[in-house]
């Protein structure tokens, strides 16, 4: 009894297993390409020169603004997200004003 029991469920999972991979391969979703804004990609071919920079020839001095360069560009990049965020708190508040009027 102990047994045909095992067996059912271990049928159960890899069938549920097999479903869920045919539905995940039918219809694949490729996300549109997003607009990136011209200040924005100012910055990211900035990142590019540095990265592609020969910094062999450098002293201290000029890698260390360059490292401080890159951390500046990196948290503006950052920073420009241009999303709205709003915390898990906010959302339950909203939803039980929407709720109670």
């Amino acid at each position: 009894m102990k047994k045909t029991r095992l067996y059912l469920m271990i049928m159960m999972l890899s069938l549920g297993a097999f479903t869920t991979v045919g539905a995940s391969e039918k219809n694949p979703t490729t996300p549109a390409p997003k607009e990136i804004p011209a200040e924005i990609q100012v910055m990211l071919n900035r990142l590019e020169e540095i990265k592609d920079m020969d910094k062999s020839d450098m002293n201290r001095a000029e890698k260390k603004e360059l490292r401080k360069e890159v951390r500046a560009i990196n948290t503006e990049i950052r920073s420009s997200g241009n999303g709205i965020y709003i915390s898990v708190g906010a959302i339950i508040i909203i939803l039980l004003l929407i709720i109670l009027l």
